[in-house]
């Protein structure tokens, strides 16, 4: 496997690829994520690492230009686990679910399934049901660790020094 590319953003906001010794653009940094290729987005300057905030920028302008994939709902929610609790605990479940999701469409698009005609439908809701799973598993261990009670039957049943042994 190839090294980490080297990008170095501008105050001028171009971006330079270390690698070619060429400037690119946000679309050649797309190209860049689509086919794999591990890369760095580093502030010239500074040396920040810039790479997150240049990827949330190559989202923004997808979804201004094509169908999007985020809705109003979705992005007002994401923003309402800003600073939350359970910030941690949504990013591992997103990044977890679109790993699983990622997983299936490559099982999905495999020449054997579409020849044995496997049901697109089936399949979705086979992706659907184990997210399910997976979010109540993450929601069990979280509440197991803070000393939690994760059924509610067993909060709404009290226990009495009858219920305990006596020694």
């Amino acid at each position: 496997m190839s090294e980490e590319r080297i990008i170095k953003k501008y105050p001028n906001r171009r971006l330079y690829d270390t690698a070619i010794s060429s400037y690119i653009t946000l679309n050649d940094v797309k190209e860049l994520v689509l086919s794999y290729t591990a890369f760095k987005v580093i502030d010239a300057k500074s040396g920040d690492d810039l790479t997150r905030s240049t990827l949330l920028q190559i989202i923004a302008e997808q979804e201004d230009r094509e169908s999007p994939i985020f809705t109003s709902d979705i992005l007002q929610n994401v923003i309402r686990f800003y600073g939350d609790s359970m910030q941690a605990m949504m990013s591992r479940f997103l990044e977890h679910s679109m790993k699983l999701f990622m997983e299936q469409q490559a099982g999905f698009k495999s020449p054997l399934n579409t020849f044995l005609g496997t049901n697109p439908m089936t399949l979705m809701q086979n992706i659907a049901e184990q997210n399910m799973n997976m979010w109540k598993s993450m929601q069990e261990n979280f509440y197991m660790r803070n000393g939690q009670v994760s059924d509610p039957e067993e909060e709404a049943t009290p226990t009495t020094n009858t219920d305990q042994k006596e020694t």
